[in-house]
């Protein structure tokens, strides 16, 4: 895959010290397995290459970038994922215990609704004019707000512990 696309092991290495030194800017961490982390950076090359943004590298993107906005690297679905199985859908975020070797990644099930719930989703997010789905949360060191089931592990601001997250509104 690598000559068809141009795609050269200079490249992946430079994405992969990027999104490293931004996940752990943000509180996250990249799977410890680098061999793996590496060929998901290829294919997220390979995904911006191919549609013009970087798709999470195991779903199908459907080539609309807006279609795909859920899906685009980090997806919508990584905080749940790692909050729940201590990685993302696709392995390339982990939590603080899988990095540490204290628990071993699973199998994770797919979050994404099928396209038919998305488009329903879409519509009525348009029309939507009630309480919110899920409570906010509130960082009280740095004032982050996220909507969201739970606050997250770290702020991805301050990198506060979850702690310091309180229940706003």
């Amino acid at each position: 895959m690598l000559n068809d696309l141009d795609i050269t092991e200079e490249k992946i290495q430079k994405l992969y010290e990027k999104l490293k030194i931004e996940a752990e800017a943000g509180g996250y961490h990249l799977n410890p397995d680098v061999s793996f982390t590496k060929q998901l950076v290829e294919s997220l090359i390979v995904n911006e290459k191919r549609y013009g943004y970087p798709a999470c590298p195991c779903r199908l993107a459907s080539g609309n970038k807006e279609d795909d906005l859920d899906i685009i690297c980090p997806c919508d679905y990584r905080d749940a994922d790692i909050l729940e199985y201590g990685a993302c859908y696709c392995g390339l975020y982990v939590s603080e215990k899988v990095l540490k070797g204290q628990i071993q990644i699973q199998s994770i099930p797919e979050r994404r609704p099928p396209e038919g719930e998305r488009k329903k989703a879409k519509i009525a997010a348009k029309k939507f004019s009630g309480p919110l789905p899920y409570p906010v949360w509130r960082c009280k060191v740095c004032g982050y707000l996220c909507a969201r089931e739970s606050p997250p592990e770290v702020c991805p601001i301050c990198r506060a512990k979850k702690e310091r997250f309180e229940r706003f509104m």
